[in-house]
C-alpha cells in the first residue's frame, strides 16, 4: 500500500477491500470468503489461505438479490449477496458460510446455487453450548478440515494449526490493547477509527493485520489530538456494523462511542482459543461457546431450564456488566438492522439486564441504508439529552 502510517492505510482498506486482495491473488494466494463470525479462520490461516470477510454496503442500492430473497429478510444478508451477483466478489477462489441464522442458512446455499465458487463449505453450527454440541461442532470442523485440504493440496498439521491459532490469539491481544485506547477519557481513539481498523483487519492475513494494528496502536498513543471529551460514553450493542455512517452519526453528537458488543468489533476478537493437546478441541469451544451471539441458545443452568429470571440474565449479559464497569460506559444503544430476528428477540431481555444495572438504555431498528438513519439522529439527540441531566 502507498501509505506509511497506520491509521490512513486502515482507512485505504477500508474504502476499498478489493484492492488488497487482488494484489494477495497476483501473489498466488488463494482468498477464501466467510460470512459472520462463526467460519474457522485459524484452520485457514494455517493452510496459508487468506480468510477475507464478506460484507454488504449500505451504498449499494440493492437490485440483483431481489430475484433470490424475499425482501423481508435481513437486508445485510440481501446487499451482500447482491454484491456478490454483480461480480464485486469474483476475486474470492471459495467461500466458507455456516449456519449463523435461518436467513444466512439459506442464503449460503443460494450463493452456491447461483454463483458456484470454485470452493464451497458450509458448517451447520449448532445452536446449544452443552457438551454433545461441542462434540458435534468438532465433528463439523473435521470435515471442514478435509475439504480445505482438498483445495490446498496438502495435509493440516496439528503444529501448523496450533501455530495458526498462536497468531490469531496475538492479533486479538492486540485488538484488546486497541480497544484499551478507548477506555481514557477522552478516549484516544474514536469509534469511527476502531471501526475502520476492524473491516481492514478482515480483509488481510492474519500476520500483516497484526503488523498494521501495532502501527495505529503506536501512532494513537504519539499523536496529540484525538476525540474530544463529551458528556456521554456509549457502548453499542447489537446486529452487524461494518459501515460507519451509523457511528459517526452518534459521534457527531454529544456522545463518545467507547465500546462496542457487535460482530465487527469486540465479539468477534474477544475470546482467544484456549491451548488444547487436539486444537480443534479448542477452536471447537471457542466458536461456539466463547463467541457471544444471540444466535446461540445458552441459559444459566444448560442441564434443565432455569427459574431464576436474573441468574439467566446475569450469565447471559454479565460480560456487558464488565464492560460498562472497565469502559465507564453511561449509556448503550441497542440496535438491529430490521428482520433481524436473533438480535431483535434479544432486546427486552437485554434492556431488562441493564435496567438492573442502572444503565439507561435506546433501542434503534433501520433499514441496511445511508438514507434509514436520518430518521435515527433525533431519537439519539433526545437519548443523549436525557443522559446529559441524568433523568433515567
Amino acid at each position: 500500500m502507498a501509505q506509511d502510517r497506520g491509521m490512513d492505510r486502515a482507512k485505504a482498506i477500508y474504502q476499498d477491500r478489493s484492492q488488497r486482495a487482488g494484489e494477495l491473488k497476483a501473489q498466488g494466494k488463494q482468498v477464501i470468503g466467510y460470512l459472520c463470525a462463526y467460519p474457522v479462520l485459524e484452520m485457514m490461516t494455517a493452510l496459508d489461505l487468506v480468510p477475507f470477510r464478506i460484507l454488504g454496503d449500505m451504498t449499494e442500492p440493492i437490485s440483483r438479490a431481489d430475484a433470490c430473497l424475499p425482501t423481508v429478510v435481513c437486508p445485510f444478508i440481501r446487499s451482500a449477496l447482491d454484491l456478490a451477483l454483480k461480480d464485486r466478489y469474483q476475486f474470492l477462489d471459495g467461500v466458507v458460510m455456516a449456519h449463523s441464522c435461518d436467513v444466512a442458512e439459506k442464503t449460503a446455499h443460494i450463493w452456491h446455487s447461483y454463483l458456484r465458487p470454485p470452493y464451497f463449505h458450509f458448517i451447520d453450527t449448532p445452536h446449544t453450548t452443552g457438551d454433545s454440541a461441542v462434540k458435534q461442532h468438532k465433528r463439523l470442523l473435521k470435515d471442514f478440515q478435509k475439504t480445505l485440504e482438498q483445495l490446498a493440496g496438502r495435509q493440516l498439521s496439528q503444529e501448523r494449526l496450533k501455530e495458526a491459532v498462536k497468531a490469531h490469539n496475538q492479533q486479538r491481544a492486540l485488538v484488546r490493547e486497541l480497544y484499551g485506547l478507548r477506555k481514557p477519557d477522552p478516549p484516544l481513539i474514536s469509534g469511527v477509527e476502531s471501526l475502520e481498523v476492524m473491516v481492514s483487519l478482515m480483509s488481510l492475513p492474519v500476520d500483516e493485520g497484526s503488523r498494521l494494528l501495532k502501527q495505529v496502536i503506536t501512532e494513537v498513543r504519539q499523536r496529540n489530538s484525538g476525540p474530544p471529551k463529551k458528556p456521554a460514553r456509549l457502548l453499542i450493542w447489537g446486529s452487524i456494523i461494518d459501515n460507519s455512517s451509523l457511528i459517526q452519526m452518534i459521534e457527531g453528537l454529544s456522545a463518545n462511542l467507547v465500546m462496542d458488543d457487535t460482530c465487527v468489533g469486540s465479539r468477534f476478537y474477544w475470546p482467544d482459543v484456549a491451548a488444547t493437546e487436539d486444537p480443534l478441541d479448542g477452536l471447537a469451544h471457542r466458536y461456539l461457546v466463547a463467541l457471544k451471539c444471540p444466535r446461540t441458545f445458552r441459559q444459566a443452568d444448560p442441564n434443565k431450564a432455569s427459574k431464576d429470571y436474573q441468574a439467566d440474565l446475569e450469565y447471559r449479559f454479565g460480560y456487558l456488566m464488565e464492560y460498562a464497569k472497565e469502559w465507564r460506559v453511561n449509556g448503550v444503544i441497542l440496535q438491529s438492522l430490521r428482520y433481524c430476528d436473533i438480535h431483535g428477540y434479544e432486546v427486552p431481555q437485554v434492556k431488562d439486564y441493564l435496567n438492573s444495572l442502572g444503565l439507561p438504555a435506546i433501542y434503534l431498528e433501520y433499514d441496511y441504508s445511508q438514507a434509514a438513519l436520518a430518521p435515527l439522529r433525533t431519537r439519539v439527540q433526545a437519548f443523549l439529552e436525557i443522559i446529559g441531566q441524568g433523568n433515567f
